[in-house]
């Protein structure tokens, strides 16, 4: 049981509190909601979006090759060692300036290839996509602290989306 007079601890996520005035299909639609209620001086600091329905959603981009995981290696770590050599040259006093980038490039091809092809080992086959991963909400509700949420329905009632 918790006690009731002990403070959230600062920083950590609570559990969103109010009533709801509002419920849309799309954030975008929840956040014309508010910046609505801001336009009309309400104050817009007792108010909260909240997703709900949350779903994560994995998106397949593309099969996996042996090809691709080493190409995007090689490609990563150039630029990583491109990055690298032009730091060099600027803490360094050498004659020819591309020496220390090139080198820097061709260690950087090295590490992004072994950096790229572990991982891609490690799975055995078992995961030969690419995806993203996405948190989406089935809806969005404003909710706002009971003393205001009167007066943001009634402003909202006449919100046209």
């Amino acid at each position: 049981m918790t006690n009731p007079m002990q403070r959230p601890t600062p920083g950590l996520p609570t559990k969103p509190t109010g009533w709801p005035v509002g419920s849309y299909d799309t954030y975008e639609q929840a956040q014309k909601a508010v910046d609505y209620l801001s336009d009309n001086q309400f104050a817009v600091e007792k108010l909260t979006i909240v997703g709900v329905d949350l779903m994560q959603v994995e998106r397949v981009i593309g099969r996996l090759t042996w090809g691709k995981v080493l190409a995007g290696g090689l490609v990563s770590g150039a630029w990583l060692g491109l990055f690298f050599g032009l730091l060099v040259t600027l803490f360094t006093t050498v004659e020819h300036m591309w020496v220390p980038i090139a080198y820097c490039v061709v260690f950087g091809m090295v590490f992004g290839l072994i950096s790229a092809a572990i991982p891609y080992a490690a799975t055995r086959g078992q995961r030969d996509f690419s995806s993203t991963m996405q948190l989406v909400a089935g809806r969005y509700d404003v909710l706002c602290e009971p003393g205001n949420a009167e007066q943001a329905r009634d402003l909202l009632a006449k919100l046209a989306l």
